[in-house]
Formats: structure tokens, sequence, C-alpha cells
């Protein structure tokens, strides 16, 4: 079984790969795609930049993730988690969540109202019930981690 430690330079490295892949969506597909959609069908072509906007935010929420992981990757091979810095970038990632749950729940209500099929609205209601536990356990997490470094933080001092 891999210890953290030698988990740490495999999983930047998928890291790496991913925010590069972000990346292509983000300038590349996400936009060709919504112009592709505005083409085929003119009238839908008004959600043309509205969606845009939306799924590039949500790809940039999903990068702000991955830099506050790979500081906390760092935190971890330095064995300096358990400190009070590792909290500031676990809010980091509780509270780019919280923003695109945010976003997402924009979506869900303005697709539902507005959905003629239900199965649009229920992949989103999917989707928000998903982000809603992801932030949610963000925040037992943190929690968790606050423990730690208080306990952490007491070993040291009597010691």
């Amino acid at each position: 079984m891999l210890t953290a430690q030698r988990a740490v330079t495999p999983l930047r490295a998928f890291l790496v790969l991913l925010f590069a892949i972000l990346v292509l969506f983000q300038t590349m597909s996400l936009p060709g795609q919504f112009a592709h959609m505005a083409r085929e069908n003119p009238d839908m072509a008004y959600l043309r930049w509205p969606a845009t906007a939306v799924t590039i935010f949500w790809v940039l929420c999903v990068q702000v993730v991955i830099v506050c992981t790979w500081h906390l990757l760092t935190l971890v091979k330095n064995d300096r988690i358990f400190t009070e810095a590792s909290l500031g970038w676990v809010d980091g990632i509780v509270w780019t969540v919280a923003a695109a749950w945010v976003v997402l729940v924009g979506v869900f209500l303005y697709v539902g109202f507005n959905a003629d099929d239900p199965g649009l609205p229920l992949l989103l209601f999917l989707l928000v019930t998903g982000v809603s536990v992801l932030g949610l356990l963000m925040v037992v997490l943190r929690a968790l981690l606050r423990q730690a470094t208080t306990l952490r933080t007491d070993m040291e001092a009597v010691i």
C-alpha cells in the first residue's frame, strides 16, 4: 500500500494533467461547443454566452480546487499538514465548492422552471446533491483537520 509521502508525486502528476486538460476545455472546447450549438439550434442561440460563462466558471472552480490541493500536498510532503497554514487552503476549497454550488442551484432552478423534459432537471438535481455532499464533506474534513492540528500543537507544547 502506498504511503502518503509516496502518493504525493503521482497525485501531483495527475493534477498537472487534469489542470492542462481543463485549460484546453476552458479555452477551446467549451466556447467552440456552445458556438456550434448556437449555429445548429438558432432558437436557443441566446443561451450561448451564459452557458459558456457558467461552464468556464465551473472549470475555474475545479482549477482553484486543484491549486489548493497542490498546496496541501506540499504541506503533506513537508510534514506540515497539521498547521494553521493548511486550514486556509482547505477554506479555499470549501468556499470554491460553495460558489460552484450556488451557480449550479441557479442553473438547476432556471432549467427546472423552463424544461419540457424531466431528464436535464433530474441530472442537475443529481449534480446539486453530489456537490452538496462534497461541500459538506469538506466542512467535516476541515473540522477534523482543525482538531488534529490542535492536538498536535498541544502535544508539541507538552514535549
